[in-house]
């Protein structure tokens, strides 16, 4: 884990030209309650983690979550300090003991509801 400040530095991890980090407009067809987003063929999960700080704990997530069996890309929003957005992209729902793991293998922590 690292243990630099806390900044707001944009680190450009996320497009600010879409209010949601999933890309689309049309919020009530592609979001879903279980917080995963559809469109053909491809699925996007999101994910609360807690304990990143900088772009080396991006770094480590982004390489756990993409060696998972499935996962196409892997995107952060990071809020030092606090809980980060995590997207994972896949052509297939990747299970979450999956995902859970491979944060934890990096040094971090899954928010569970």
């Amino acid at each position: 884990m690292c243990n630099s400040t806390p900044s707001t530095t944009d680190l450009g991890l996320i497009d600010k030209n879409h209010a949601c980090s999933c890309g689309t407009d049309d919020h009530s067809a592609a979001h879903s309650d279980a917080g995963e987003v559809k469109t053909e063929g491809t699925v996007r999960e999101h994910y609360l983690v807690e304990g990143m700080t900088c772009r080396h704990c991006v770094a480590s997530v982004t390489e756990e979550l993409s060696a998972v069996h499935g996962v196409e890309s892997v995107s952060v929003d990071l809020h030092a300090g606090g809980t980060s957005r995590v997207m994972v992209v896949s052509s297939q729902p990747v299970p979450v003991g999956d995902v859970r793991a491979a944060i934890i293998e990096a040094g971090y922590s899954l928010v569970t509801a």
